[in-house]
């Protein structure tokens, strides 16, 4: 009993002593915006075929997926620039009928590193026999530099406002001694506001208009108080 007794003892005195040892902290939130207008963008298209035979379905899926791939090297799109996102083939039951039926699809993602040629490779994808725009994102080439800028501006944003209020309390803020990135669920989402594309680079024809792509990061500090 009075090993427990002492037991005790000593670890209310350990936790009485972290917790005056506890240093003053302030944490904050920082934010840090980048805007740039993007120079690329991705095309996600579908090949898409219905019948009874599988077979015949699906032969004549993969002819129209050869003639996108060859419209595409003809526009000079490199190969690592076209993916397929997924092929299937399925069979479904059609319950007017009480047959089945087949269809086959194959989606295609092609990145355009040059803007002026959205108009040209999308009328090409279309005389292909591509039945399916399942749409389009504008990226930037400098996406890493840009959120690496973002990061940085959202930590001197953090800064900034522990200095704001330390300066009301007549105190300093001494080193970070913790920070947290606000992840999101993927990489910083774009967010578009409404712009021209220069009706040169469209051939006189403007059917995308790329806008403005944002580059938010938000960031989380915590500062030792002096």
């Amino acid at each position: 009993m009075k090993k427990i007794y002492l037991l005790v003892l000593v670890l209310i005195s350990t936790l009485t002593l972290a917790q005056s040892d506890k240093k003053p902290a302030i944490d904050v939130s920082g934010e840090g915006i980048v805007n740039i207008i993007p120079d690329q963008v991705t095309i996600m298209v579908r090949a898409e075929n219905t019948g009874r035979d599988a077979q015949s379905v699906k032969i004549e899926n993969d002819r129209i997926v050869d003639q996108v791939f060859q419209s595409l090297k003809k526009n000079n799109i490199d190969a690592k620039d076209i993916q397929t996102d997924y092929v299937r083939l399925n069979k479904n039951y059609e319950y007017n009928t009480k047959t089945y039926n087949y269809a086959a699809n194959q989606a295609i993602s092609i990145r355009l590193k040059d803007l002026g040629k959205y108009e040209t490779v999308m009328n090409s994808l279309l005389e292909s026999g591509i039945n399916r725009v399942d749409g389009v994102s504008f990226t930037s080439s400098d996406q890493a530099q840009l959120e690496q800028e973002a990061r940085k501006k959202a930590v001197a944003n953090a800064k900034m406002k522990a200095q704001d209020y330390a300066g009301v309390l007549s105190q300093e803020v001494g080193k970070a001694i913790h920070i947290s990135e606000f992840q999101q669920s993927s990489s910083p989402q774009p967010m578009y506001r409404a712009m021209s594309m220069d009706s040169e680079m469209a051939g006189g024809q403007q059917t995308i208009a790329p806008g403005e792509m944002e580059i938010k990061v938000r960031v989380n500090i915590s500062f030792e108080l002096f």
